[in-house]
């Protein structure tokens, strides 16, 4: 039997884990606002607010204040916010879910979501790019983390068996895989362009950019490569099909957004003003719309991780291995005859 099957059949997990990540994303976006509009440093003590409680700052001075406190506060509390819920999470989980494994990773999505609030303090305390490139970095992944648990608590997708085998199981499998870290890997490349030091050689901003576009090249690739086996040999599975279709949208959505990202911060390339006149795209640094087609592109790298995550890990459990997929056509087989 199969031990995923044998605990309580509580739904409460499962919702709670979906209101998390739905919580944790726009913290996610917040906190790309800040870094977007250099609002860091907009409150310079930590775990206080100008010394008040976190909670207890006057809410007519953070409503009515500059902009940066209001970003940077509101992203405090956000943090602090989505940091009760997982503890709730982590509760619900030892009291409802008897899967040892899935209690220590509510464990550990604790610790993480911990790591990166002192990941923001200490950036704040010592006013260090490198934190904050860190922090850029962790955040993502504990969005991810928060996805998986959406997964493995989902009863009618995770916790049931598939009979299923189709052509190309385990090709998807890897690709699934290779893509979901590939994508991480992209997002840390970002992390480190927005904040590469002003001091910095400019040869090594124009490697990280290269780094950056190549990567997003291989990205494409290999997402265009999962969603066609995916759509062509296990469209019938579901979420696969959804989930393939929906990474599909969200790389083309990303690479929109690169590309504005690189217009509004350095104008249009030399190379397509023939095409378009530079002073129709013209952008005031700072402004709207620059702040947020830049922080869009962060939050949609995001998206793009924890949908490729959740591909991945339905992957490896609806479809089976070849070992698995032999003995499924040899039951067929001996069936048939």
């Amino acid at each position: 039997m199969n031990p995923d099957f044998t605990h309580p059949a509580s739904p409460w997990p499962h919702r709670w884990a979906i209101a998390l990540a739905c919580a944790t994303f726009p913290l996610l976006w917040v906190g790309g606002l800040v870094t977007t509009t250099d609002s860091g440093m907009a409150v310079p003590d930590w775990p206080s607010t100008y010394g008040y409680n976190l909670f207890l700052y006057p809410w007519t001075t953070w409503l009515t204040g500059p902009w940066d406190l209001f970003v940077e506060h509101g992203h405090r509390l956000l943090g602090a916010m989505v940091g009760m819920m997982t503890i709730v999470l982590l509760a619900l989980l030892w009291r409802r879910d008897d899967r040892r494994w899935m209690r220590w990773l509510g464990g550990a999505a604790l610790a993480l979501v911990i790591f990166q609030g002192v990941l923001g303090g200490m950036r704040v305390r010592f006013d260090e790019r490198t934190l904050a490139m860190l922090h850029g970095c962790t955040g993502p992944l504990f969005f991810a983390v928060t996805v998986a648990m959406v997964v493995f608590t989902s009863r009618c997708w995770w916790l049931r068996e598939s009979s299923a085998v189709p052509p190309s199981a385990g090709y998807i499998r890897r690709l699934a895989l290779v893509t979901c870290i590939l994508v991480y890997l992209q997002i840390v490349v970002g992390a480190v362009l927005r904040h590469v030091p002003v001091a910095a050689e400019p040869g090594a901003f124009v490697l990280a950019v290269r780094f950056h576009l190549f990567l997003a090249a291989a990205v494409t690739l290999h997402v265009a490569l999962l969603a066609w086996f995916v759509l062509s040999h296990a469209r019938t599975i579901k979420p696969l099909g959804g989930l393939a279709i929906i990474l599909a949208g969200l790389v083309a959505v990303q690479l929109a957004l690169g590309a504005g990202t690189w217009i509004v911060k350095f104008s249009v390339p030399a190379w397509v003003s023939d095409w378009i006149s530079t002073g129709s795209v013209a952008v005031q640094d700072g402004g709207w719309l620059q702040t947020h087609i830049i922080t869009a592109h962060v939050a949609a790298g995001s998206l793009l991780l924890a949908t490729s995550l959740a591909l991945a890990l339905f992957g490896q459990r609806l479809l089976p291995f070849a070992s698995a997929a032999r003995d499924a056509v040899s039951r067929r087989w001996e069936a048939a005859v």
